[in-house]
């Protein structure tokens, strides 16, 4: 199994329950192929460096998994089908890259197990 990444952009007239919907949809056919999804981050509605398709802005969408070369192309199809989708890209992490972003994960991991606890310290006082 080969260690992944892939970056959507979907379109900004979406409500929240469509994206949300979008992206379940993407995870439904990593599963279908066996992927185990590692990391999934949305990092919400941005601008883009350029305008797609007349759209200034969109939702973004990180999705780590780990999988057989196979599901790549699987997971192509099922982004070029859905007109949900402004731009993607898939790409296989080397050993270096895997390494940074477990690193990055545990990182945004502690980071919020910190906020956390500062949320509960202030709930009881």
């Amino acid at each position: 199994m080969n260690h992944y990444e892939t970056v959507f952009i979907l379109t900004p007239v979406l409500s929240d329950a469509q994206m949300k919907e979008a992206v379940e949809k993407f995870k439904a056919v990593l599963a279908e192929n066996n992927a185990t999804v590692v990391n999934e981050e949305n990092w919400g509605l941005r601008k883009l460096a350029y305008p797609i398709q007349h759209k200034s802005t969109g939702f973004y969408t990180l999705i780590e998994f780990d999988a057989e070369p196979s599901v790549v192309k699987k997971l192509e199809i099922a982004f070029r089908r859905d007109e949900k989708v402004i731009r993607f890209l898939i790409f296989h992490l080397d050993k270096y890259a895997a390494e940074y972003a477990a690193k990055r994960r545990s990182l945004k991991g502690a980071k919020a197990n910190v906020n956390n606890e500062e949320t509960k310290e202030v709930k009881e006082n």
